[in-house]
């Protein structure tokens, strides 16, 4: 494996279900790196404090047994698990529902456990829903407010202003508390909004594996990957006005060329992304 900055560093890797994962894109990341390093639960956060369960509702469900029961929005924090060694060793995650108030205390908190685990780099993975073709490699977007790190890797500083989530809440509280911060997002088409994408989750941990140490197998992924696309195809195959949108949205990606790579088309994505859910909100 290639070695990379901040490799050995003590990692935080983090994705919110809700707003900012189109496609389960980023959660479905978290848990397949969750499960890839046996990570243990250290911390949980407690759900009464931070959500409101008429917007975040629990969950009904059937247990092994057949016990029904509830499962409550919530945050949870993971370490690795056993003594250090190999890759991943230094690499913790915070998988949960994004939060619906206390965005304030909420990160003080989170703030405490990073200081706690000594965590010295943050990895945010998010995903959008954007105009893009389901047919072409997803497209994905790293930027970072840290200097060294945008030296380090290449990248550049957003340039979106606009409503955030509370991944841009956190990463504003790390930089301030002088912790490196990168955000990776993914471009997710939004005309397949509904379902899970593990072409973009596999897309983020692509993207990843350029920042830390730590490579999740992939053949499962590539096959989910596949099935989901050609699910599509056969969708598009039915709709003949599905069809002509998607060939539209292929001319576009062919003949502009990497509009994702700058700042200027991650604001113009999330604008898009924006307008809809507010056109959506008002029908």
């Amino acid at each position: 494996m290639v070695s990379v900055p901040f490799s050995r560093s003590r990692t935080l890797i983090v994705a919110f279900e809700g707003w900012n994962d189109a496609g389960e894109a980023a959660s479905g990341a978290v848990r397949r790196l969750r499960d890839h390093l046996g990570a243990e639960v250290v911390a949980e956060l407690d759900p009464e404090d931070y959500f409101d369960y008429q917007f975040s509702r629990p969950m009904v469900t059937t247990d092994a047994d057949g016990a029904r029961r509830i499962l409550w929005p919530g945050v949870t924090m993971f370490a690795p698990a056993g003594p250090p060694a190999g890759d991943g060793h230094g690499v913790h995650l915070l998988l949960g529902t994004e939060p619906s108030r206390m965005w304030k205390t909420f990160a003080a908190e989170v703030l405490e456990f990073v200081r706690d685990a000594r965590i010295e780099f943050v990895v945010f993975l998010g995903a959008m829903l954007a105009d893009v073709p389901h047919t072409r490699p997803i497209s994905t977007f790293a930027s970072s407010e840290h200097a060294g790190v945008r030296s380090a890797f290449g990248i550049e500083r957003s340039s979106y202003e606009g409503p955030t989530g509370i991944i841009g809440v956190l990463a504003d509280v790390f930089e301030s508390e002088q912790i490196p911060t990168v955000s990776i997002w993914a471009s997710v088409p939004h005309y397949v909004h509904n379902s899970p994408s593990p072409k973009a989750t596999l897309a983020l941990l692509d993207r990843l594996a350029e920042f830390i140490a730590v490579e999740v197998p992939r053949d499962e992924l590539v096959e989910e990957a596949a099935a989901w696309e050609t699910g599509i195809d056969q969708l598009a195959d039915d709709d003949d006005e599905m069809a002509s949108y998607i060939e539209t949205l292929e001319r576009a990606r062919d003949t502009v060329d990497a509009p994702e790579a700058t700042g200027d088309a991650i604001a113009e994505e999330f604008e898009r992304y924006l307008k809809r859910r507010g056109d959506s909100s008002t029908q």
